[in-house]
């Protein structure tokens, strides 16, 4: 068994889930500490394989990866390429606009263009916001979420849907303001390919032993203290 367990993700600035690597190997926030614990675990070390967004799930199913661990909502269409873990985090659903927008509630939506990431949960519940004009972001880039604030910022759109936790670091930015939370309470999970059943089990058992133990919960805190801590569910 090898003592390296390599994790597919973009490499992005989306605290505080996680920072843009400094030298394209190191990496902070939520997600790569609580990847550090489960590796710990297991006995092994984490290395990151920082892909686009499109080519995380494939770089698993080509084994160039162990496992995906970033930002993946447990959802049919995900589960139907790799199998899932147990949740880290579940998190909730904002629309964030331009300051001053007025913007409260989804019966203010009409005619506005809404963003969120292409086959996401996120673009799933602003379908679901009436008369709406969605614009999906494909990630193709290695910076997503950046495209995405980008868009907003200039006006090529109104309003951008993401997990809550990722505008936390937003609420002091001049340029925008969270509008409101949807309370979907969506499930992510570190996704590992379909033949590879017996490392989902190692790195499932590992996760629950962290959340069982406190440490995740430590983590949680040490990085996101304004929201609450999930588990047990």
């Amino acid at each position: 068994m090898s003592g390296v367990l390599r994790l597919s993700c973009l490499d992005a600035e989306a605290p505080p889930l996680f920072n843009k690597s400094p030298d394209g190997v190191t990496r902070i926030g939520y997600e790569p500490s609580a990847a550090a614990l489960v590796a710990a675990q297991m006995g092994r070390t984490v290395e990151w394989v920082m892909v686009p967004w499109v080519d995380m799930i494939p770089s698993v199913q080509r084994h160039d990866a162990d496992a995906v661990w970033c930002g993946q909502s447990i959802i049919p269409s995900r589960q139907e390429q790799v199998d899932f873990t147990r949740p880290y985090g579940i998190f909730n659903e904002s629309l964030l606009v331009r300051k001053g927008s007025g913007i409260t509630s989804p019966d203010q939506l009409a005619g506005l263009r809404i963003g969120a990431i292409a086959g996401s949960t996120n673009m799933a519940l602003a379908e679901t916001f009436a008369d709406v004009i969605t614009v999906a972001f494909g990630g193709e880039t290695d910076d997503v979420f950046g495209d995405m604030l980008a868009a907003l910022a200039s006006g090529e759109v109104d309003g951008v849907v993401d997990d809550d936790l990722v505008f936390v670091p937003l609420d002091s930015d001049p340029r925008f303001e969270l509008a409101f939370t949807i309370q979907t309470r969506n499930r992510w999970g570190i996704g590992v390919a379909k033949d590879r059943p017996e490392l989902r089990e190692e790195i499932d058992a590992a996760l629950a032993a962290v959340i069982a133990d406190g440490r995740l919960e430590q983590v949680w805190r040490e990085w996101m203290p304004t929201l609450e801590f999930p588990f047990p569910e």
